[in-house]
């Protein structure tokens, strides 16, 4: 029963692991390698622009690591990664006006 239990805890152990946040100022490469949609290219644009100064918050990252954008960041944000512990909170973009053919015409 003991190993059960030990056997239980160290695999919700390694799962929380996995699903832990990365902090994008204190992150190393590896750390950003391991998160999905992440790769080494990335990952070394992400050190570059921090070793210039750190983050302030997720549009200072849009503003300067290439190739991260609202919807990258969202994604990134699933992954795990946060600026100065936030997750990015992206504006929400308005649904497109639909165009109909047939417009009413008020009544006279």
């Amino acid at each position: 029963m003991f190993k059960k239990v030990l056997a239980s805890l160290a695999f919700a152990a390694v799962s929380m692991a996995s699903s832990a946040a990365v902090e994008i100022n204190k992150g190393s490469v590896a750390d950003f390698d391991g998160l999905p949609g992440v790769g080494p290219a990335l990952s070394k644009r992400i050190v570059d622009a921090r070793q210039q100064a750190e983050f302030k918050d997720w549009s200072d990252v849009m503003a300067r690591v290439k190739g991260v954008k609202q919807k990258s960041a969202a994604k990134l944000s699933a992954a795990g990664l946060t600026v100065n512990g936030k997750p990015f909170e992206g504006v929400a973009e308005a649904p497109a006006a639909k165009k109909s053919g047939s417009a009413k015409k008020p009544a006279h």
